[in-house]
């Protein structure tokens, strides 16, 4: 049988050798194992972003509501005096119709509402809600006549 040899090792004496002794060994390693260098591709700086102009968002055109000297509580009124006749000609629950009924009376202190609020009242089919609004009746006359309330 043959007799294999190990390959000498020479000592190396300086960096120079070293690196030539590893770039050899570098290059003898990718040859076996069939590396190639593959080049890392450069990538050109982003262009800096264009801004676009923007243009400016305009509100819609809306009517002017209120003219000069005229206020909301101004509007709010000349709506419940608009509203007052018109209740009656709304197709309303009975609990919708007393809530309206009562924000009239509390808006305005009409004591001739009274009587329309407690008529819906009593349309309430609910027994629970209709003695609420009965309650609120009572509240609301106690406050009109400056009396305290009873209930």
């Amino acid at each position: 049988m043959e007799e294999v040899q190990a390959p000498t090792v020479q000592p190396i004496s300086d960096d120079q050798e070293l690196a030539e002794a590893l770039a050899g060994v570098q290059k003898q390693t990718e040859a076996t194992m069939g590396f190639e260098e593959t080049p890392i591709p450069t990538v050109a700086p982003a262009a800096p972003a264009v801004e676009e102009p923007v243009e400016p968002i305009t509100p819609l055109a809306v009517p002017a509501v209120m003219g000069e000297g005229e206020n909301l509580d101004g509007i709010k009124h000349e709506a419940l005096l608009e509203l007052r006749p018109l209740v009656d000609k709304l197709n309303l629950a009975p609990e919708d119709k007393f809530d309206t009924y009562l924000l009239l009376l509390r808006s305005t202190d009409d004591k001739t509402l009274i009587a329309p609020a407690h008529l819906a009242a009593q349309e309430i089919a609910d027994e629970t809600r209709r003695a609420q609004a009965l309650l609120e009746i009572i509240k609301e006359i106690d406050f009109l006549s400056g009396a305290t309330p009873q209930v």
